[in-house]
């Protein structure tokens, strides 16, 4: 029953290749992830970019202003029931159609 050096040469290549290709697979899948990890951000900064650039194309003057002045009028301009009330009307016809 004892294996020839030759079949035992054989087991340890097949064993080798074996775990070559699993790390393989290994680095492959943890590829995948980050690459949807990384796309799922680069789609949000995209969005978040279009979006401001969309205020200063509708609102100039916000160019000059700092970000806790610009977030303090957001925040004043959001909380308006009218403003809240389109938004609201907004989201709606977006998820009815």
């Amino acid at each position: 029953m004892k294996k020839s050096m030759e079949e035992l040469q054989k087991e340890h290549d097949e064993a080798v290749l074996k775990r070559e290709q699993y790390q393989h697979q290994c680095q492959r899948l943890e590829n995948r992830i980050r690459y949807l990890t990384e796309g799922e951000r680069k789609k949000r900064n995209h969005r978040l970019i279009t979006r401001g650039a969309e205020v200063e194309s509708v609102v100039p003057e916000v160019r000059s202003m700092s970000q806790n002045s610009f977030r303090t009028l957001v925040e004043q301009i959001f909380s308006l029931p009218e403003v809240a009330a389109l938004v609201s009307h907004a989201t709606d016809q977006q998820e009815d159609g």
